[in-house]
C-alpha cells in the first residue's frame, strides 16, 4: 500500500506542478515579477524531484543479487536525498537570488491580472496535488499526528510530496502577497520582499529533509509497533526462553533485517532448536510482512542458575 500510494500521490503531484510551472512562466514573461520568476523555478525543481522519485522506486525493484545480496531497496532514500539537494539548490537559492536582486533593483510590476489569475489557477492545482497525498497518507498514517507520520515515516515518497505540496501552496501565498504589496504600493521591491520568503521556505524544508533521509540512509530500526510484534511473535514459542537481545534494520521502505538471539533450553536436541527457530520465523513473518529477511541464533539463558552440583 505503501508503494502504490506513494506513486499515486507522485504522479498527481508531477502532473499539477508540469501545469503550473508553464503557466508562472508564462506570468513571468507578462508581469516580470521575481515572484512569479521564483515561483516558477520552484515548479520546475518540484517536477524534477517527482521523476528523480518515481526513479528511486523504480530502482528499488530490482531482484538482490551476489553484489548487493540485501537488494536495492534504500535507493528511494537516496533518490528522496537528491531531492532535498535539488529542492535547496534550484528553488530555494535562485528564489533568493531573486529576492535579493529585485530589491536592489527595483521595477514596475506590469500587467499584475496575469499574475492574480495564475496565482489562483495554480493554488487550485496545488491544493488538488496536497489533497490526493494526504487521502494516500491518511491510509498509513492512522491515528498518528502528521509531524509524528512525517518524522517517523519509512517510506519517503508521501512525507516528501506533502512537505513540497504544503510549501508549494505557502510559497504561493507568500507571491501573492509579494504581487499584491507591489502593485498596490506602486513598489516593486515588495515583489522581491515575496520571492525571499518563498526561498527561506524552500531551503527550511530541504533542510529538514536532508536530516530525515539521512537518517534513513544510515539505517533505522523498525516502528515500535513492528518491534514488538516481532518479540511478541518469538516470545509466543514454548521452545524459546526469552529474548537475549533483538535488533531490526529497515532494508527498505518496505523490507525489515530481523536479528535476534534466543535462549533455548539448554538440554533441547538441535533438532528441537531447529523447529523453534524455523517456527519463530514463520511467526514473524504472520506478524510483520515486511519482515523479509531473518537471523536467528539460538544461545543458552546463562542468566538462570545452574543446577546445584549433586554430592
Amino acid at each position: 500500500m505503501s508503494a502504490s500510494g506513494g506513486t499515486k500521490a507522485v504522479v498527481a503531484a508531477l502532473l499539477a506542478n508540469l501545469g503550473i510551472a508553464v503557466s508562472k512562466f508564462v506570468a513571468f514573461a507578462f508581469t516580470g515579477s521575481s515572484s512569479m520568476l521564483a515561483e516558477g523555478v520552484h515548479s520546475v525543481a518540484d517536477s524534477g524531484n517527482q521523476v528523480l522519485l518515481l526513479v528511486g522506486g523504480r530502482r528499488a525493484r530490482r531482484a538482490a543479487n551476489d553484489e548487493h545480496p540485501f537488494g536495492y531497496g534504500r535507493a528511494r532514500y537516496i533518490y528522496a536525498f537528491i531531492v532535498s539537494i535539488v529542492l535547496f539548490s534550484l528553488g530555494g537559492v535562485f528564489a533568493l537570488y531573486e529576492g535579493w536582486h529585485k530589491i536592489s533593483h527595483p521595477e514596475e510590476l506590469t500587467s499584475p491580472a496575469w499574475a492574480f489569475g495564475v496565482l489562483g489557477v495554480a493554488i487550485v492545482l496545488e491544493a488538488f496535488s496536497l489533497r490526493t497525498a494526504v487521502r494516500e497518507s491518511n491510509h498509513l498514517r492512522g491515528e498518528a499526528p502528521w509531524n509524528r507520520f512525517v518524522r517517523g515515516a519509512k517510506a519517503p515518497e508521501l512525507p516528501v510530496v506533502l512537505l513540497e505540496d504544503s510549501g508549494a501552496l505557502a510559497g504561493l501565498v507568500f507571491a501573492l502577497a509579494g504581487v499584491t504589496a507591489a502593485v498596490v504600493t506602486g513598489d516593486g521591491r515588495w515583489d522581491g520582499v515575496g520571492s525571499l520568503a518563498i526561498g527561506a521556505l524552500l531551503v527550511a524544508i530541504a533542510a529538514f529533509l536532508a536530516v530525515e533521509m539521512n537518517s534513513l540512509l544510515l539505517g533505522e530500526s523498525g516502528t515500535a509497533e513492528h518491534v514488538a510484534a516481532v518479540r511478541s511473535a518469538i516470545e509466543a514459542g514454548a521452545d524459546v526462553e526469552r529474548i537475549i537481545h533483538l535488533k531490526t534494520l529497515h532494508l527498505g521502505p518496505d523490507e525489515l533485517l530481523v536479528a535476534a538471539k534466543i535462549a533455548v533450553r539448554h538440554d533441547d536436541s538441535a533438532a528441537a532448536v531447529a523447529r523453534a527457530i524455523d517456527d519463530a520465523e514463520s511467526r514473524i513473518r504472520a506478524a510483520v510482512p515486511i519482515a523479509r529477511v531473518i537471523y536467528l541464533e539460538p544461545d543458552i539463558d546463562r542468566t538462570t542458575s545452574a543446577p546445584a552440583p549433586v554430592d
